[in-house]
């Protein structure tokens, strides 16, 4: 079975996930923790999408074939 990469990134386990989210449900409120949560899925999607857009120019870059060499004609006056 493969682990959470952010889990396995930070070594938390679920008694120290309750712990954080409880501690977070005691600063903000209950309230408060939806709206923060969403604003926080918004970045994170945002940032998919940037870096998304970024993968594709650099693929098509890359896939572009290189310009053709002009040739230089002599100069006539």
């Amino acid at each position: 079975m493969k682990a959470d990469p952010m889990l396995a990134l930070f070594n938390l386990g679920g008694a120290e996930i309750i712990l954080i989210v409880a501690v977070a449900l005691l600063l903000f409120g209950g309230k408060k923790l939806p709206e923060l949560a969403k604003g926080l899925g918004q970045g994170i999607r945002e940032f998919k999408q940037a870096t998304g857009s970024a993968r594709e120019q650099i693929s098509a870059a890359v896939e572009r074939p290189p310009p053709a060499a002009q040739k230089n004609l002599p100069y006539r006056e």
